[in-house]
């Protein structure tokens, strides 16, 4: 009989991407994950809005407005021209840049930590258990 070894796993660390539509009233919803892993200098975002529970909570709300903010934040990820300013930092320099706070409507949750075999799996994973 052999023995089979377990795949090497790696810490990475996550936060979630929330939307705040009306600030005054504090209610919030997950809208996306950001993930890193410094191991595989990893860093990806997955976002998904859910437009019904935005629009329940502030009929208002400019639903275009946020999903391009949220499409910036998969952009500085995946970082190049895409990411802006953004765009020579490595990936640990762009995963801490996107969980300081600097907005009011979207706002990053507090960092979790984990381990993974595999961060793409382990980024889409969270958003289906977290956002979806």
């Amino acid at each position: 009989m052999t023995e089979q070894t377990a795949p090497a796993r790696d810490v990475f660390e996550y936060a979630l991407v929330r939307v705040v539509p009306r600030v005054e009233r504090g209610e919030q919803f997950n809208a996306g994950v950001v993930l890193y892993c410094r191991a595989k200098s990893y860093v990806a975002a997955r976002t998904h809005l859910d437009e019904a529970k935005l629009l329940a909570l502030d009929p208002a709300a400019d639903a275009a407005g946020i999903r391009a903010a949220l499409g910036a934040v998969e952009r500085i990820c995946e970082g190049g021209e895409a990411a802006g300013q953004a765009e020579r930092d490595d990936a640990g320099r762009r995963f801490r840049w996107l969980i300081a706070p600097r907005s009011t409507v979207l706002q990053p949750g507090p960092v979790h930590t984990g381990l993974t075999a595999d961060p793409e799996a382990e980024l889409n994973r969270l958003l289906d258990l977290l956002v979806k």
